[in-house]
């Protein structure tokens, strides 16, 4: 949708796509990152992923690390350099015209068989 606009781009951030639970010394789930309800993140927690998203945006499309290994080091953190001053996008990365940019293509299911199996599910379920 936004693939031939120079002003906007959508660039989407892999980091968190194969993200391991990160783990202690002994093996066990390091709660340091996450907050007393253990699903939302701890500061910890959200200091880590948005290095990995800050990363993300510098990498060029193609070569995106798709997971963070929470190590808490600020030596990984990522800076802009000369040669690209600039978060990546598809057309600085290269992929102007590319495969990467999918064409519309028509859903493999038609939107009232979803309907006819919800409905389907419900009168089942109910008896």
């Amino acid at each position: 949708r936004y693939e031939e606009r120079e002003d906007f781009a959508v660039v989407m951030q892999p980091f968190f796509r194969n993200t391991l639970l990160p783990l202690d010394s002994n093996g066990k789930p390091d709660l340091s990152f996450f907050a007393a309800d253990c699903f939302h993140f701890s500061a910890r927690g959200y200091a880590e992923m948005a290095m990995a998203l800050w990363n993300n945006m510098l990498e060029p499309v193609g070569e995106k690390q798709t997971y963070n290994n929470f190590t808490h080091d600020r030596s990984k953190l990522k800076c802009p350099n000369p040669e690209k001053p600039y978060l990546s996008t598809l057309r600085n990365s290269g992929f102007r015209n590319s495969d990467l940019i999918l064409k519309k293509t028509e859903p493999s299911v038609p939107y009232w068989a979803v309907i006819v199996a919800a409905v389907a599910g419900i009168l089942v379920g109910s008896l």
